[in-house]
Formats: C-alpha cells, sequence, structure tokens
C-alpha cells in the first residue's frame, strides 16, 4: 500500500505540468503589472490628474454661452421689447450669447497650469512605482513557489530511499540477520517521510495561492510556473553591488525619488499660483442679445363700443371761441390669437431688438475672509510637507538599501555553510548506510544520519532562494530590472 501512496503522491504532484503552458518570471510580472488593482488604482489616479491638467488649460481660453427662453407672460408684467407695463399677457423669447475672457491676473492661470503638469507628470511615475512594488512581491512568491517545488522534489526522493531501505531491511529480516523491530522503525520512518511529503505538497499548494492572488488570477486556473535551473540564475558580483554606489544610483532610478522632485516643482508653481491669486484680476467679456414679444390676444374691430368722450387737452379756435378736441373712449374685446399672428413680425423684431455689450473690468480682493491669504500659506506648508516626505524616502531608501547589502552578505555566509554541510552529512549518510547494510549500525542511527541529510538539503535550498531574492532586491534598487 505504500509504494501506491507513494506512486500516487508523485504522479499527482508535477504530472498536470505537462498539460499546460508554464509561467517564467518575465510573464508573471507582466501580466501582474497589467492586472494587478494596486496598479489600476493608481493609473486611475494617473488619468484622474491628467483631466484636471486639461480642464487648467482651457481655463486659458475664453468662455462663451448662449442661452434662449420662450415664456407667456400674464398678469401686470413688463414688456421686453419696449420696458413698459403691461397687463395684457404676451408671449416673450430672448437670445443671449455672452462669454469673458481673462487678460491678467499676475500668472495665476500659467502657474496653475504648470503646477498640475508637474503634479500629472508625477502621478504616472507613481504607476511605475506601483508596478515595481507590485514586481517585488512576485519575484518573492515566484522563488517562493520554486523553493518549496525544490522542498517537494527532496522530499520525494526521500520518500524513494527509505522505500528502498525498507525493502532490504525486509530482506535481511528474512535472511535473519537483523530483528523484526529494524523493519517496524523503518516502516515508521516511510510514514514520517510521506507525511513529510504531503507537508511539502501543501506548502507548495499555499505558495501557488499566494502568486496567483499577486497576480491577480483565478485561484481554480490552471497554472504552472517554469522552473529555471537555480545554479544558472545570474546575480550581480558583492563588488558591483556596494551599497554607497547602489544607493547613489538609486537616487536617479527609483520611481519614488524621481516622482519627489517633480511634485515639488509642482508645489513651487502652485505657490506662485496662490500668491497671484492676492492681486487684481482684469478681464473683458462681450455679449450678443435679442428679444420678441407679442400679445396672446388681438383686439375684435367689431366690437368697437363708444362710451363717452374725454377732452384732450388740446383746443381748435372757431370764431375766436376755443373749443375742446375730444377724443372717444372706446371699449373693445379682445380674442384669442392664432398660432400665425402671434409670431407675426418675429424676424423684425428680432432684428430691431438685436443689441451688443463688450465691457472691461477690474476685479479686486479686498476681503474674502482670509480665503485667499489662508490658500497661499497653505501652499507654502504644502511644499514643506512634499520635501519632508522626500528626505524621508531618501533615509528610507538608503536604510533598505544598506539592510539589503547586509540581508545578501548573510544569506550568502549561510549558503555556503548549508552546502558544506549537506557534503558532510552526505558522507555521513553514505558510510552509515554501508555499515547498516553489514548489520554494523543500528537502524536509528540510520534514521538519525538521513533525517539529517534530508534537513540540511532542504536548508540548502531554503538559502539558495533566499540568497538569489536579496540579490535581486539590490539589483532592483541599482535600476538593473527584475530578471531570472
Amino acid at each position: 500500500m505504500r509504494k501506491y501512496l507513494f506512486t500516487i503522491i508523485s504522479c499527482t504532484i508535477f504530472f498536470s505540468v505537462s498539460a499546460q503552458e508554464k509561467w517564467d518570471l518575465r510573464r508573471c510580472v507582466d501580466y501582474a503589472i497589467k492586472n494587478n488593482i494596486s496598479v489600476k488604482q493608481t493609473d486611475v489616479q494617473a488619468r484622474l490628474s491628467a483631466l484636471q491638467l486639461k480642464q487648467q488649460q482651457l481655463n486659458l481660453y475664453p468662455t462663451v454661452g448662449f442661452s434662449t427662453n420662450l415664456a407667456p407672460l400674464f398678469g401686470r408684467s413688463i414688456d421686453p421689447t419696449t420696458n413698459l407695463f403691461t397687463t395684457t399677457q404676451l408671449l416673450s423669447q430672448n437670445y443671449a450669447l455672452q462669454g469673458g475672457v481673462t487678460l491678467y491676473n499676475w500668472g495665476k492661470l500659467k502657474h496653475s497650469v504648470e503646477s498640475q503638469k508637474l503634479n500629472t507628470q508625477g502621478a504616472y511615475i507613481d504607476i511605475e512605482k506601483a508596478a515595481n512594488d507590485v514586481s517585488l512581491n512576485v519575484v518573492n512568491a515566484y522563488l517562493l513557489v520554486l523553493s518549496s517545488q525544490a522542498q517537494v522534489i527532496v522530499n520525494q526522493v526521500q520518500v524513494k530511499q527509505t522505500q528502498e531501505q525498507l525493502d532490504i531491511t525486509r530482506k535481511q529480516l528474512a535472511a535473519g540477520i537483523i530483528p523484526e523491530l529494524n523493519v517496524i522503525q523503518m516502516d515508521a520512518k516511510l510514514s514520517s517521510d510521506s507525511s513529510n511529503l504531503i507537508t511539502a505538497q501543501a506548502n507548495y499548494d499555499i505558495n501557488m495561492l499566494a502568486l496567483k492572488a499577486t497576480l491577480n488570477l483565478d485561484m481554480a486556473a490552471p497554472f504552472e510556473v517554469e522552473s529555471p535551473d537555480v545554479e544558472k540564475i545570474p546575480v550581480e558580483s558583492f563588488g558591483d553591488l556596494q551599497p554607497d554606489v547602489v544607493f547613489r544610483m538609486a537616487l536617479g532610478t527609483q520611481p519614488q525619488q524621481k516622482s519627489f522632485k517633480v511634485k515639488i516643482k509642482g508645489a513651487i508653481e502652485n505657490i506662485k499660483a496662490s500668491k497671484a491669486a492676492l492681486f487684481p484680476t482684469i478681464g473683458a467679456g462681450y455679449s450678443l442679445s435679442s428679444n420678441f414679444a407679442n400679445y396672446l390676444k388681438g383686439i375684435d374691430p367689431s366690437s368697437a363700443t363708444t362710451v363717452g368722450n374725454v377732452p384732450t387737452g388740446n383746443f381748435v379756435n372757431v370764431g375766436g371761441v376755443n373749443y375742446n378736441v375730444m377724443t372717444p373712449i372706446v371699449n373693445y374685446s379682445y380674442t384669442q390669437k392664432s398660432f400665425g399672428n402671434w409670431w407675426k413680425g418675429y424676424g423684425t423684431q428680432i432684428s430691431d431688438n438685436f443689441t451688443q455689450r463688450l465691457f472691461f473690468g477690474i476685479t479686486v480682493p479686498i476681503f474674502s475672509n482670509g480665503q485667499s491669504r489662508i490658500a497661499y500659506e497653505n501652499s507654502k506648508l504644502n511644499l514643506q510637507n512634499i520635501q519632508l516626505q522626500s528626505d524621508l524616502a531618501d533615509v528610507t531608501l538608503k536604510q533598505n538599501v544598506y539592510t539589503a547589502y547586509s540581508n545578501a552578505v548573510g544569506s550568502f555566509q549561510k549558503l555556503n555553510a548549508s552546502k558544506k554541510n549537506v557534503e558532510s552529512m552526505q558522507k555521513a549518510y553514505d558510510v552509515a548506510v554501508k555499515r547498516y547494510e553489514i548489520g554494523l549500525l543500528g537502524i536509528l542511527d540510520l534514521i538519525t544520519n538521513q533525517n539529517n541529510l534530508t534537513t540540511a538539503k532542504l536548508n540548502v535550498i531554503a538559502n539558495e532562494y533566499d540568497y538569489i531574492f536579496k540579490m535581486k532586491l539590490l539589483e532592483f534598487y541599482k535600476g538593473l530590472g527584475i530578471k531570472l
């Protein structure tokens, strides 16, 4: 049954790999940059900043607007064509085209455009920073998958070796060379190694899920990584990765440092724009307008009725006698006009009532509850804040570079020590096997040597991938990118 268990575990671990295309590190990084949510959020922020820049640039151009209104007037109102009060129902319509332009405002618009242009540039650099952060996470997750994959293979070999030793032990028992206890102990060792293999496979699956999460891949999607020869992964020498040299190069290559440089320039321009708001603004404007009005009801001539006469105040002399000139008082009834009569004379009124207006003005900010002054002071503090953030980022970068170098040196030393330990454990195990086969070594001593060798091999794998990641981190700070 244990032979069958070993065969099933070995077949199910990596057999599915050959049925699908494997992903190398470059493909993983490119996919993560394109699909990672953090990178997408940073990209959205950059596009929002670009829209704000477009708005600032459009503020330099004159404004223009058109409006028209159609309204019936009832009761006492003003005839828009005569500006006189009337109680007759009217139907009126007006047209207006107006706009304005800022002629001079002490460079406020110009500095605002320049400030937003630099901020937008910094926002797009932030996308590069987010992409770099994701790339480092992908590299770390990728190397963890490779490490756990190698540990699975080591445990597979261990199970196979233990199975072979168990077969030999059973033959020795059948020949009467060793007691039955040796078989029981070796059988228990095979169960323990099989359990370790299952644990290693579970760690591999967990690391694979973590890599999928970093890539924003569907957890159920088939996915396997390409396994490069760890001995052939190129790394820079420590002589080329001295921390002081790497730090100086990182100041000019790392996106966070580049982003802060342009944002500081943008903050300086913003100070200039805020200061300009404290001074008067000179502008000009124009408007073109016209209107139309007509009565909704018309007089019915056939309904005229004379109800009296009223003196006009004028006199006519006839034979030396002055007579008052009288005017009759006539009442009329009104009838609703037809649609065609409403609009009678429309074109003539629009043409006759056409008005043009051009004006120049100056706006002096005397007191606005301190808003402009506070905005100016706030812009200066904002510059100081960005400068402090930039200084902190440089300090953090330097600390990270020196820490990465120290970790890389320590990891390299641990790797060399673990390799030497494997050599020693391998020799000890080989001798132990030979002595066990001729009956000069107990089963417990053999198992101890075998466990020591397995542990040493697993330590080499972990230290090797840890060393590679730390060296790749230094190469990244140097500006060499990420590659295996």
